[in-house]
Order: C-alpha cells, then sequence, then structure tokens
C-alpha cells in the first residue's frame, strides 16, 4: 500500500489550497479514505472521512463548511479543498485508508501573512 499526499503550501489567510493523495496497491474503491492533520505539539486529528463510493462525508466541526472531501475512483486518487484558511489550519495534512495502519508521507499546509 502507497499513499502519497501532495499540494500543501504556503498561503494567506483566506487563501485555499487542494491537496491530494494519489493510493495504489489496495482497491481503492472499496474503501473509504480519511483526511487527518496534525499541527507542532498537538495530537494528530480527524479532519473528514468519505466512502469508498463518494456518496457519503464527514467532517470535524471546526472544517465543516470550509473543507470539502472528494475522491475520483478512476484515477485512484483523493482529494480535499481546503477554503477560507485560518492560521489554526497550520498542519501535517495525512490521508489514510480508513480504519487501516496506512498513512501517507503527509503534506505541509501554512496559512500565515
Amino acid at each position: 500500500v502507497q499513499l502519497v499526499e501532495s499540494g500543501g503550501g504556503l498561503v494567506q489567510p483566506g487563501g485555499s489550497l487542494r491537496l491530494s493523495c494519489v493510493a495504489s496497491g489496495f482497491a481503492f474503491s472499496y474503501y473509504g479514505m480519511s483526511w487527518y492533520r496534525q499541527a507542532p505539539g498537538k495530537e494528530r486529528e480527524l479532519v473528514a472521512s468519505i466512502a469508498g463510493s463518494g456518496a457519503g462525508a464527514n467532517y470535524a466541526e471546526s472544517v465543516n463548511g470550509r473543507f470539502t472531501i472528494s475522491r475520483d475512483n478512476a484515477k485512484n486518487t483523493l482529494y480535499l479543498q481546503l477554503n477560507s484558511l485560518k492560521p489554526d489550519d497550520t498542519a501535517v495534512y495525512y490521508c489514510r485508508r480508513t480504519s487501516f495502519p496506512d498513512w501517507g508521507q503527509g503534506t505541509q499546509v501554512t496559512v500565515s501573512l
């Protein structure tokens, strides 16, 4: 199993980013997927999750209405659209095959002036 995130970067408050996670080594469409994040000195937290079919999504209260999780099963790719970013969103963002110990290497998102 391999999960490779990309799309992070430095953005000003109020800006947007789109993160991608390319998956390989398993039947992607059969599994739910999740995005997590970990800020310096804090525990890793669940940001959003989506069913294998893409039909259902759930969000942490702190990002609901600002972030959107989606997936393209034909491309084995998971996405996270980040809008209206705040400095508190600064973290390393990881994708995960839900309920499995499969993690990507993470991509850094920094929100700052």
